[in-house]
């Protein structure tokens, strides 16, 4: 059952109180006045199923989940830690409208509806954020645009090609293993050969080490054999598969063909990985490459940069819309455009352009990376009175390029400010869906705290 709103926050208690503790903080309580419109919970009530708004077990109040969410941003917390500090402190037990009386929701409860709405859900509060921003008397008035892209990176460890065999084999096994008790008996085992593959991985450390000049001959021949051992066990994994499809009739039936689907999933791409070690030992080029088992949609990508050339993750499309283009300007981000791989700056930008449509923005200024093109800017943004491209030749004033260079050059800051404060550096869900929801969640904490200071 759907609880979009919770019940009464001061009780008895609150009558002992000082008045410095029963009072929010400035930052909190204007955050607080942003948040307290029902109007931004109207799109979880949207997409929550019809059959289960007035059904089942209720779920927290929506407004103190998208509360805890906004808290757990802004201080980089985990779900653990979040349900902690919250706990502890009555400032934000009061923001997120939890009485003294009242337990805070377990981390499980938060981490499995962070799961279920998805980004689409917290885009679209997002997009009503903007727009009651930029609508009544003292609105938000665009003038401005800056358009930029960045990598999320994911939560894995650095890809090498004997570290994925070795994690396909583990993997692989343990879930033959939970398997087993639904498979029945005269199920092929699927053996756990991780560690014969992290052998070969100590070896070839240990040959890289002595420096005999041998290093590169052993390493193809260690993960020659470390692909061999990963096909086995993919071999296997499908027998077992198979023989669940076949055994699913009757009591469990459901549980078994979803058990033997997700089996053939991770066989599917412990496959990959021991096709990629074929490639690479013939020399062949290597194209949508799989670096990790548990986060399949990350992607290597290459930005140039000397700190890191290959980042993993996923490419996102930023736009911050400001007031005008001083030094300093601090404006609202629109909900990113993204896609699995490495797109170029020209690929998501039709994505951008149609969020910018979709919210009304028509700003008569863009300043843009030097990866655009001047056609498809045209193209996708038809409306802005001048565009200003780094590197290309505009046809504005030398003081105007001057001014927009600038202001272009803010969105590098804005980027880096919102992955040190906001959690955009390393996505912790897994998938391009997990990356979108985190990113949806990392722009509605700004957005919100943007306004909060403009506010003030």
């Amino acid at each position: 059952m759907l609880r979009l709103l919770g019940g009464q926050v001061e009780s008895l208690f609150d009558l002992g109180l000082a008045v410095e503790v029963r009072e929010l903080p400035s930052d909190l309580a204007t955050l607080d006045g942003l948040l307290s419109d029902a109007a931004l919970v109207a799109p979880v009530e949207r997409a929550w199923e019809a059959s289960a708004r007035s059904f089942g077990r209720p779920t927290i109040p929506i407004d103190r989940f998208v509360r805890l969410m906004v808290v757990k941003q802004r201080s980089g917390w985990g779900y653990e830690t979040l349900v902690r500090e919250v706990s502890d402190s009555l400032h934000l037990r009061r923001f997120c409208r939890i009485a003294l009386t009242e337990r805070v929701p377990d981390e499980s409860t938060v981490r499995k509806l962070v799961r279920r709405l998805g980004p689409e859900v917290i885009e679209e509060i997002t997009r009503s954020v903007i727009t009651a921003a930029t609508s009544g008397e003292r609105r938000f008035v665009v003038r401005a645009a800056r358009i930029d892209s960045t990598v999320v990176e994911a939560d894995v460890r650095y890809p090498t090609d004997l570290g994925l065999a070795a994690d396909a084999t583990k993997v692989l096994a343990r879930e033959a293993t939970a398997v087993s008790d639904l498979a029945g008996d005269g199920v092929p085992r699927v053996r756990d050969r991780s560690r014969a593959v992290n052998r070969r991985l100590r070896r070839l450390g240990r040959t890289l080490a002595s420096r005999t000049g041998q290093g590169k001959p052993a390493a193809l021949r260690l993960t020659g054999e470390a692909g061999q051992l990963v096909e086995r066990s993919v071999r296997e994994a499908r027998r077992v598969a198979g023989q669940l499809r076949r055994r699913a009739r009757g009591r469990r039936a459901q549980a078994k063909l979803a058990a033997a689907q997700r089996l053939d999933e991770l066989a599917e791409r412990a496959g990959k990985v021991a096709r990629q070690i074929r490639q690479r030992l013939a020399g062949e080029r290597i194209t949508d490459r799989l670096v990790s088992m548990t986060d399949p949609d990350a992607r290597p990508i290459r930005k140039g940069k000397l700190r890191a050339p290959t980042e993993f993750g996923s490419v996102i499309q930023l736009a911050e819309v400001c007031q005008n283009t001083r030094r300093g300007a601090r404006g609202l981000i629109v909900p990113a455009a993204s896609q699995i791989g490495s797109p170029n700056e020209p690929d998501l930008l039709p994505a951008t352009a149609a969020e910018l449509e979709r919210l009304g923005l028509r700003p008569r200024e863009v300043a843009l990376d030097g990866g655009f093109f001047p056609i498809g800017v045209a193209e996708n943004l038809p409306h802005p009175q001048r565009v200003f491209i780094a590197g290309r030749q505009s046809a504005g004033s030398r003081r105007t390029n001057r001014r927009l260079a600038r202001f272009r050059v803010g969105i590098e800051g804005r980027i880096s400010h919102l992955k040190r404060r906001y959690g955009l550096k390393r996505s912790r869900l897994k998938g391009h869906h997990g990356t979108k929801t985190w990113t949806a969640w990392a722009i509605l904490a700004y957005n919100l705290d943007t306004l909060a200071i403009r506010t003030a």
